[in-house]
């Protein structure tokens, strides 16, 4: 007689769950086509999910590529200190001042929340004040993202305190300190470095843009994606598992009755909030090619880009696996 394993989550379904009347609309489950079918894991993003982060390393990638190849890029004199030419730029999205760049990409999150609250507050998907609020609270947890990298964490962004950590500094400004003319604050932030004429020289910095456009752009395409997926009556689509509150691992729609959205339907899929948000994405991804192609060195384009991949993490497969947060924030579409 051999002694028991312990057990483990199951990751296979069985078929009496290959589904149930939530989720398919019938009140007698269908058949099943196989025995088994192998589940997605909770803790990883779902094959489409990688289909659509892996955008992102190639277009920078592609960017990097373009810039060593192209001879009026490769022979731009370039400071990497400053982020821009310091000759004639070798193309006009190759200057700091042209118009995406300081009307769209300056304003990144402004335009990113805009095109978010015209989502939710006109896809009748959301209509549902708890799906309303979830959704809330995802776009809360990037902004805090976004916040404490770029803006503000109890001082200093943590770009700037990772630049100083790297051996930067303001040059300019450390001479007026050493003068007696200049403040303690104007060594310690890129803006006021800036601000008072200096230059923030000598270290390693994250490509906020980078970390901007994909964090921005990929939470868009998860808010928007999955709940046009059920939407239009695709929900054989989802890949998405959970674990439950016993540690059983069920698919995510299990969960779909339980305040997500509202009636299925294929017509207005989008919406105009839906289409607004696939122009800022589309924008977006140029512009991340932009920098990939003009600006930042390679290690701070892609330290931009793990940084914003870690912020979605948290956001969309973190509740997966852990129930708590989960019912804070919830999935998109469910």
């Amino acid at each position: 007689m051999t002694s028991p394993t312990p057990s483990t989550p199951n990751l296979r379904l069985r078929p009496s769950e290959l589904s149930s009347p939530m989720e398919n609309g019938s009140s007698t489950p269908s058949k099943p086509t196989s025995a088994t079918t192998t589940r997605n894991s909770p803790y990883l993003p779902t094959p489409t999910e990688r289909f659509f982060l892996a955008l992102y390393p190639t277009l920078l990638l592609f960017g990097a590529l373009f810039s060593l190849i192209s001879p009026e890029t490769r022979s731009a004199p370039f400071d990497k200190h400053t982020h821009a030419h310091t000759g004639p730029a070798p193309s006009y999205f190759a200057r700091k001042d042209n118009l995406l760049n300081q009307v769209f990409v300056k304003r990144g999150w402004f335009w990113i929340t805009l095109a978010f609250a015209l989502w939710v507050f006109t896809h009748p998907a959301l209509a549902a004040p708890r799906a309303r609020l979830r959704a809330g609270a995802r776009w809360a947890t990037v902004t805090a993202f976004w916040v404490l990298i770029t803006q503000w964490c109890f001082g200093p962004p943590i770009i700037d305190r990772g630049f100083r950590l790297s051996g930067g500094r303001c040059e300019v400004a450390v001479g007026k300190m050493e003068e007696g003319t200049a403040g303690g604050k104007d060594i310690f932030t890129a803006a006021a470095c800036k601000a008072g004429g200096g230059r923030w020289a000598g270290g390693t910095d994250i490509s906020g843009h980078v970390f901007m456009l994909v964090l921005g752009s990929a939470f868009l395409l998860a808010e928007v994606g999955w709940v046009v997926a059920r939407w239009k009556g695709r929900r054989e689509l989802e890949e998405r598992t959970v674990v439950m509150g016993d540690g059983a691992v069920k698919g995510a729609g299990v969960e779909a009755g339980m305040g997500g959205v509202g009636r299925s339907g294929a017509q207005g899929a989008y919406g105009i909030g839906g289409r607004v948000v696939l122009g800022v994405v589309g924008l977006s991804l140029w512009m991340v090619l932009m920098t990939a192609i003009y600006f930042h060195t390679w290690f701070e384009k892609a330290s931009g880009l793990a940084v914003a991949v870690g912020a979605l993490y948290v956001t969309y497969v973190l509740p997966r696996w852990v129930p708590q947060v989960r019912q804070v924030l919830g999935m998109p579409g469910i």
